[in-house]
């Protein structure tokens, strides 16, 4: 999916005797890494039907659903624990995924800011004075 050099990736469910790009069982999602912050858009519950029946995700797919919490949530339902329990697991990290979020976004702004000062400084210090 997508167009050159602006890829788009769909996240599926396939059978492993099917070929890479082949035929697959059902789509679960897609992924855009174009987008700042990446954009990944997952079906959680069919994400965790699959995961339940046996499904192996690759490894790019597992970074991707940890991200999204799905491995998390697969994990607390493996270990029995209460639906009470699991909600406020996944809004803790969601909650904390967010904040680191906004310092990466608020530590690039500062050095654009001071990247922009550094070039004015330098600019004003090669300009001739009359």
């Amino acid at each position: 999916m997508g167009r050159k050099r602006k890829p788009i990736y769909k996240i599926v469910a396939a059978d492993s005797r099917f070929p890479r790009d082949g035929r697959f069982i059902e789509e679960i999602g897609h992924y855009n890494p174009n987008m700042d912050p990446i954009e990944v858009k997952v079906k959680q519950a069919r994400a965790l039907y699959w995961l339940k029946t046996g499904a192996k995700p690759t490894e790019t797919v597992r970074n991707l659903f940890s991200r999204e919490g799905i491995i998390l949530r697969w994990h607390l339902e493996k270990k029995k624990a209460d639906a009470e329990t699991i909600e406020k697991e996944i809004e803790k990290f969601l909650s904390e995924r967010e904040a680191k979020l906004q310092r990466a976004k608020e530590k690039k702004e500062r050095r654009k800011l001071k990247k922009s000062k550094k070039n004015t400084t330098a600019s004003e210090e090669s300009a001739p004075a009359e």
